[in-house]
């Protein structure tokens, strides 16, 4: 338990901004997983048509601090990647 009140007020910041991290995680962590099915059926066209949709979750993830911006723009990368290398 906290002992002062700054300290309560702080771990109830942190509960609150981990319950939001925790649904911009999960619903960025889907899409990836969802853009990475449709990569792997090789469907270029859809993985094309999904890929700003994808990176641009990455983006708002890297705003809101959930992400680190390297560890952003690496992912970012990698689904580009993923893309060009379709057939």
């Amino acid at each position: 338990m906290a002992n002062h009140k700054s300290a309560a007020k702080k771990a109830r910041r942190d509960a609150e901004a981990r319950l939001r991290n925790r649904g911009n995680r999960s619903a960025l962590k889907s899409a990836v997983k969802k853009f990475l099915t449709v990569v792997a059926a090789g469907n270029k066209a859809e993985a094309a048509k999904l890929l700003p949709e994808t990176q641009g979750l990455v983006d708002k993830a890297c705003r809101k601090g959930v992400m680190h911006k390297n560890a952003a723009d690496r992912t970012k990368s990698r689904l580009a990647a993923k893309v060009n290398h379709l057939a």
